[in-house]
């Protein structure tokens, strides 16, 4: 995991330092579509998987549960940030 991590931050370095080149100003499509291609290879993997389909239900759930989880918590963490930090005296700015 480390090494995942350490190639993401070092691609963040890079794209920092590289980022007056035109052609990689471009690149949103095709990355974008590279990852509709990888989630589909991901889907096809998981599919083929006997042990993932026959616990899709106890993992459905409990994905369902952390994912409603995750997003009110980041609904409630965004709208104290917003009260906190962009809005004085009661008024937007």
């Amino acid at each position: 995991m480390f090494v995942v991590i350490s190639i993401f931050f070092c691609g963040i370095a890079l794209g920092y330092l590289l980022k007056d080149i035109s052609f990689l100003q471009h690149l949103s499509k095709s990355i974008f579509y590279t990852i509709l291609l990888l989630l589909f290879i991901l889907g096809l993997s998981i599919g083929s998987n006997e042990t993932i389909i026959r616990s899709l239900p106890v993992l459905g759930s409990q994905a369902l549960l952390m994912a409603v989880a995750t997003t009110l918590g980041s609904l409630c963490a965004a709208k104290f940030v917003y009260e906190y930090f962009f809005r004085k005296g009661g008024r937007e700015q």
